[in-house]
């Protein structure tokens, strides 16, 4: 029986990798039509961007079920900025209470970003549609009514949400070089590495903003080219991690899923994903340890920063469910002492890393790591979209050749 059932899952693992191959080619096919045709208009809005935040606008972002984590996830990257030097800039996040939220503090000069699936979300486009009555700058993601309004990348509602987050990400890394040329006009400063086309000679913004559309262009390839090598290197652990996970859950299992900052918006987008899926699956148990402000605020109040997901680990695990961490370093201690009291407790983990794993992978902390070798957080966290979109894809409707 042992030998049959290590047959069985040789042969669901060999199945799910053209699985995996095609989706994150698929993905690529999506990005290499999506981004050259939206790069210039992207650099324009950005350029518009940095005029409202110069003037004292906001940054106010929204979103409904999972989309609300993109409005979590574009707020913490504009006020907590992983470039260091540059500044932090206002956003909020109003999810859960956008219609009435929005408009009781609202001011002209604000930025408005409204977040939804790939067919737009009625209720999101009348808050946008009011807030662009009142002069601030729209982005209707997707839409068809805003300053800066696109169709959905695609009909599929990862893909279209994993696009949707390097739209994002580049126009944060974007403003930055507005900021710097209006202000200093001869000097790029940090971002220098970024932008390499952009010398030490006062430049106009027109032809600034012809250069931020290219290298719009050139981060979506740089995602294209990881997600070629995730394909080539880490196909095998992901199949590994979907028939794992897929062995706890029918034993009563749940996902129990964590991590800091950017990545703890992905852990709450992977979770809301499992209960209640874009795609009609069926319902997977899961929860974040990053959804919870109130322990997360109590613990480290009262105990400290590095025992945030072990305090409630403790309190929400059983025997048969599945630690999965988020982290583009591998190196954070919280997330090191949540993987190490998974292992006392003989939990099966899971590690989703960036650049060469950190100490999670040095340590072995993780039964199963897959790694996006990369060292630029931004393309790790587009990245690791694609990876757990994909999984959550093959848990709720596994190709009938891989069950």
């Amino acid at each position: 029986m042992p030998e049959l059932a290590r047959a069985v899952t040789a042969t669901a693992q060999a199945g799910l990798h053209d699985f995996i191959l095609e989706q994150l080619r698929e993905r690529n096919r999506v990005s290499a039509a999506f981004f050259p045709r939206e790069s210039t208009r992207l650099a324009a809005a950005c350029r518009s961007m940095s005029d409202r935040f110069l003037k004292g606008g906001r940054l106010l972002a929204f979103g409904r079920g999972a989309y609300a984590t993109d409005a979590q996830h574009v707020s913490v990257e504009f006020v907590h900025p992983v470039i260091v030097g540059k500044r932090a800039l206002p956003a909020l996040d109003l999810s859960i209470a956008f219609r009435e939220w929005l408009p009781a503090i609202l001011t002209p000069d604000d930025i408005v970003m409204g977040f939804g699936p790939p067919e737009p979300d009625p209720e999101v486009a009348s808050v946008l549609a009011h807030a662009r009555e009142r002069g601030a700058l729209t982005f209707a993601l997707p839409g068809i009514e805003g300053d800066y309004a696109v169709s959905a990348p695609s009909h599929d509602p990862y893909i279209h949400q994993e696009a949707i987050e390097i739209l994002y990400h580049t126009l944060w890394e974007s403003v930055h070089v507005f900021f710097e040329h209006r202000e200093l006009g001869h000097d790029v400063g940090a971002a220098s590495f970024l932008y390499p086309y952009l010398g030490t000679q006062r430049q106009d913004l027109d032809r600034v903003a012809g250069d931020v559309a290219s290298s719009i262009v050139m981060k979506a390839q740089d995602d294209e080219r990881l997600r070629e090598q995730v394909g080539a290197t880490q196909a095998g652990g992901i199949a590994q991690t979907i028939v794992a996970m897929r062995e706890r859950i029918a034993l009563g299992g749940k996902l129990i899923l964590f991590g800091n900052g950017g990545s703890a918006t992905d852990a709450n987008d992977w979770a809301i994903d499992c209960v209640m899926p874009p795609d009609g699956a069926r319902p997977i148990p899961a929860v974040s340890l990053s959804l919870e402000p109130a322990n997360i605020t109590a613990i480290a109040n009262d105990v400290g920063t590095d025992v945030i997901f072990v305090r409630q680990l403790i309190a929400q695990a059983n025997p048969n469910d599945v630690v999965v961490g988020i982290s583009t370093s591998g190196g954070s201690k919280n997330v090191l002492a949540t993987f190490a009291e998974a292992r006392k407790r003989g939990l099966l983990s899971v590690a989703l890393l960036g650049y060469d794993g950190g100490d999670v992978v040095r340590s072995q902390l993780a039964d199963i790591a897959i790694v996006v070798h990369c060292d630029y957080i931004p393309r790790i966290q587009e990245v690791q979209a694609s990876i757990y979109h994909i999984i959550r894809q093959a848990l709720g409707g596994v190709p009938q050749h891989a069950a």
